[in-house]
């Protein structure tokens, strides 16, 4: 046998075992890629079981066509009170209109300070405007013709009066309101629920932004308006006395890092405050900067130091 021969040989023998080298510690051929296409592979496994096992519901998004289907005298109601002005969206204030002073921070009113930068008049644009599109219905052109001719007092009373009536009615049944004069806000408010069920009102209240984006914030306004869209949250524990921010539909885990966020809703005096999301905000704020500030604030940064926890996971190597 050569000595070349021999030499190989050798060599490949020593490639194999562990051997001392230049470095003064024993060596021994890796395969990166071997490993690494294993822990791909059971990482993918165990991600995918655990999709099947643990992930949260897909539940549909709530729809103005499914609120009208599904609770067609909340739809009314609503209509009704967005006539009147007595709303949510037409009390809020800034950023869509002007009738509320909104939450203050001290003597410092911050909803306040952008402006109304999305103008919405709540009576026109989530009624009146959609029904307009109804050419064809002549229940509808009639209430509209009745509307336009009154007065804004007069329109105020009607709304008012219709929306206290559906307040008092039987489970708050449009079919069970006592009689009064109502103008002709209960036609309104059917044609309203006959938009909202042909689908139509969705795409009204949207507003295409771009290309490829919508605005829903009209839309979701008036559902929010209404009644359901809270029924429906609080079925699934999202409401915010129920921690709601921390949770995903049917009660599953959904953001624990907002827990935080959400406590302070669940105490006095944020829960009883109506400036609490100022609030809120403004104490998350400080403690967000207080948590970068820890490098640089004496005695609490080197606390891990003193409290020795780094001894249980970084110890010295034992020869």
């Amino acid at each position: 046998m050569s000595t070349a021969t021999k030499h190989v040989e050798h060599t490949a023998t020593r490639s194999s075992t562990w051997a001392p080298d230049s470095h003064g510690f024993p060596t021994r051929h890796y395969d990166l890629v071997k490993e690494f296409v294993i822990a791909l592979g059971v990482m993918t496994v165990l991600s995918v079981l655990a999709a099947l096992v643990f992930s949260s519901p897909d539940d549909p998004a709530i729809t103005l066509q499914e609120w009208a289907t599904k609770a067609p005298n909340d739809v009314i109601a609503t209509a009704s009170a967005e006539l009147a002005g007595t709303s949510t969206s037409a009390g809020y204030g800034a950023p869509y209109n002007t009738n509320a002073e909104g939450q203050t921070l001290g003597p410092i009113n911050l909803q306040k300070l952008p402006g109304v930068t999305e103008p919405i008049d709540s009576a026109k644009d989530f009624v009146l405007d959609p029904v307009r599109t109804l050419t064809d219905d002549a229940a509808a052109v009639a209430a509209l013709k009745v509307w336009d001719g009154a007065g804004a007092d007069q329109q105020t009373a009607w709304a008012t009066a219709y929306s206290d009536a559906l307040a008092a009615a039987p489970d708050g049944d449009a079919a069970k309101v006592a009689a009064g004069d109502y103008g002709p806000v209960p036609e309104l408010g059917k044609a309203e629920v006959r938009l909202a069920a042909s689908g139509a009102l969705e795409g009204l209240l949207t507003t295409r932004t771009s290309f490829f984006g919508v605005d829903s914030t009209k839309a979701l306004l008036l559902l929010a308006d209404g009644t359901y869209l809270e029924d429906q949250a609080r079925e699934q524990n999202l409401g915010g006395d129920q921690w709601g921010i921390m949770n995903e539909t049917g009660n599953y885990p959904g953001q624990p890092w907002l827990w935080l966020y959400s406590f302070w809703y669940q105490v006095p005096p944020f829960s009883t405050s109506d400036n609490a999301d100022i609030q809120v905000w403004t104490l998350m704020v400080l403690l967000s900067i207080a948590f970068i500030c820890v490098p640089w604030i004496p005695g609490l940064r080197t606390l891990p130091k003193h409290l020795g926890v780094h001894r249980l996971i970084w110890r010295s190597a034992r020869r």
